[in-house]
Order: C-alpha cells, then sequence, then structure tokens
C-alpha cells in the first residue's frame, strides 16, 4: 500500500508556518512568484506578508527578506529551531539585524510547533508597487494551494501552469476550436498560441490538440472533469 511521502528539508515548515499564519487571518499559499510562502489578508489594499523557510536560521535567509521586503508589507523569517540552544536564533546580534530590519522571526522545534520569536516591526513603505501587484495577482489567480513552500526542484504550480493545464484537459478527448474551450479556460486562445509547455499543436487552420507532452502532463497533474469542476462551481456558489 503506498504512503504518502514525509515532506523534507525546507518544505517539512511549510505546513506549520502555513497553519499559523491561517490563525491569524491569512490566506496563505506556497511558491508564489519565487516567494516561499505568500500570505494574504483581503481589504483595501490587501495586506500581504512574506515568509522564507530556511532549516536554520543563517545570513542567506536575511538577505532573502531583504529581496522580498519592497514588494509586501510584512516579512517573516522561519526556520527550525537548534535542537541544543546554539543556533543564530539565540544569538542577539541576529536578532537585533532583523530587528532592525522589522522583520519577525519564527522558530519552528521538533513537534512542529511553531514559536514567534521576534514579532515584525511597523511597515516600511512600499518601494516596489509593481512587484507587489504581481504577487497579489498570482496568489488570487492561482486555485488552491498546489505548491509547498521551500521546495526548488520541482516545476511550480503557477496559475497559467493551471490554466494550461484546463486547455489539455479539455483537448484529451481530441481536437477542438479555442472557443470551445473558452468554459473551462477564458484565456485559451492566447494559451494555446504561446504553447509555452509544449503541449499543444496545431494539426489544421482553427484547432488543436494535445502532444505526447501534453498527455505525459495530465498524467502527472490529472484533471477534473468539466462536469466535476462545474459541479464544484455550483456547490461554492450555493454555500452561505
Amino acid at each position: 500500500m503506498s504512503t504518502v511521502p514525509t515532506p523534507a528539508g525546507e518544505t517539512a515548515l511549510y505546513l506549520p508556518v502555513k497553519r499559523f499564519l491561517e490563525t491569524l487571518g491569512f490566506d496563505v499559499k506556497g511558491e508564489i512568484g519565487a516567494c516561499d510562502l505568500l500570505a494574504l489578508k483581503e481589504g483595501k489594499p490587501a495586506f500581504v506578508v512574506v515568509c522564507e523557510l530556511k532549516l536554520q536560521f543563517n545570513l542567506e535567509l536575511v538577505l532573502q527578506g531583504v529581496d522580498r521586503a519592497p514588494a509586501v508589507d510584512e516579512v517573516w523569517l522561519a526556520a527550525r529551531l537548534s535542537a541544543r540552544g546554539k543556533g543564530r536564533e539565540g544569538d542577539r546580534r541576529f536578532r537585533d539585524l532583523c530587528r532592525r530590519l522589522g522583520f519577525g522571526l519564527l522558530g519552528v522545534d521538533a513537534s512542529d510547533g511553531v514559536q514567534v520569536l521576534l514579532s515584525p516591526d511597523s511597515p516600511s513603505p512600499r518601494k516596489n508597487p509593481k512587484r507587489r501587484s504581481q504577487l497579489v495577482s498570482e496568489h488570487r489567480r492561482r486555485e488552491g494551494d498546489p505548491a509547498v513552500g521551500g521546495g526548488s526542484r520541482r516545476p511550480i504550480m503557477t496559475a497559467y501552469r493551471q490554466e494550461a493545464l484546463r486547455c489539455a484537459a479539455a483537448l484529451a478527448a481530441g481536437a477542438s476550436r479555442p472557443r470551445d474551450l473558452r468554459p473551462a479556460c477564458p484565456r485559451a486562445l492566447a494559451i494555446l498560441r504561446r504553447n509555452v509547455y509544449g503541449w499543444f499543436t496545431n494539426p489544421a487552420r482553427g484547432l488543436y490538440a494535445l502532444t505526447p507532452a501534453g498527455f505525459e502532463a495530465l498524467e502527472r497533474w490529472p484533471q477534473p472533469s468539466p462536469e466535476a469542476r462545474s459541479e464544484a462551481s455550483a456547490e461554492a456558489l450555493s454555500e452561505p
């Protein structure tokens, strides 16, 4: 009987940190725009939080936070707590550096409990509104939370890849026209023409079909049928 593999490395920190931020009222998703974890609290404007993950607190983690800071309202750095209590989290100089930068620190213990080591300071003025807008847009467009934060070797399930997979699923039964795919994917024509992943072919004018790579993608990332997707949407709309 197959078992679900236990997350390893930085991805093992993702769920504990995600749950922590969800208790604060955030909608949390992993691997958004190179951020290990992006949390969104809707409002006018939305409040955007990034959290970067490492197995231990180090300078590289701080530098990642510095890189993300101009696009978000709040930065958290999370790492596994040292079993012997000799990690950077206990270094006053490290904490002072993060305090000066306005970063929060989260420690994840051996039982996946999350401790607030340092609360983030008042957010500094945003300096990169374009980058911020891209992050918020990707978070809102992506369905569910298909990418575990902290990973770097697997293809990231972006909102664009999700749309391309919906197009592929609609073409699994045979060649079709872009306009026939619009109910499943409103941007079907643009996605089919760009063919970023090499999943589509154009056997005749106005018709598109799947390549072997497209069928392989559907095996790797199975998609619900259009009927199942419609039922799920109807149920979501009927909920109070």
